[in-house]
């Protein structure tokens, strides 16, 4: 039978448990061997502003991921030149792969009207399976508007990829002023990367 592996690209900026918890779900509902979280570097829809140094945020991921076998993270978008495109770093993990495996983007409900705006965001629904953590209580998806990007095998296979996922209202921007006003962001974010971000003293007004 072929591997099915999850991509889960993003800031992190820093990961929370929503992070975790969706992506736990994800990979148990979709019965995926392994479920790589990506870093990005400089994501390309997001500016620089309180973009944290990817160091710093690849080693909460790898706190946050540390005891669970089926989780792991790469560093691959973090050593690219330039913004961090998907549709390269999925044939970069084609390229890695056997034959036949499936790989599956996984992108939160807010992303998927934004996915025509992707870099060749038609080749990047062939080239993989986009998982969207569809949450209760978010906007219906306006898919006359996508309708203008992706035919109709397109749009079918966006539609299946929708996957409903628990509302967990947690944010990474609100980690982060809740930081900056010296509030606890305990149970927000792993333990491991709550005394991260203590030690380190990183979101902190300098």
């Amino acid at each position: 039978m072929a591997e099915r592996i999850g991509l889960f690209g993003g800031s992190f900026n820093p990961v929370h448990c929503g992070h975790l918890i969706i992506a736990q779900s994800i990979r148990e509902r979709l019965d995926l061997a392994r479920m790589i979280f990506l870093p990005s570097r400089r994501p390309p829809h997001k500016t620089d502003e309180e973009m944290l140094a990817a160091e710093h945020r690849a080693e909460m991921v790898r706190l946050a991921i540390a005891g669970e076998p089926s989780f792991e993270c790469s560093d691959y978008d973090l050593t690219r030149d330039g913004p961090c495109y998907t549709i390269d770093t999925v044939h970069h993990f084609r390229s890695l792969l056997e034959a036949g495996t499936e790989l599956f983007w996984i992108i939160g409900g807010d992303s998927l009207a934004e996915l025509p705006t992707w870099r060749r965001a038609r080749e990047l629904v062939d080239a993989c399976h986009i998982v969207t953590a569809a949450r209760t209580g978010v906007a219906a998806v306006d898919w006359a508007a996508l309708r203008s990007t992706f035919d109709d095998v397109q749009i079918a296979k966006l539609r299946g990829g929708e996957i409903d996922t628990q509302l967990i209202e947690i944010s990474s921007t609100d980690i982060r002023r809740r930081v900056r006003e010296g509030r606890s962001i305990r149970y927000l974010v792993p333990d491991a990367v709550h005394d991260y971000i203590v030690q380190q003293g990183v979101y902190r007004v300098r």
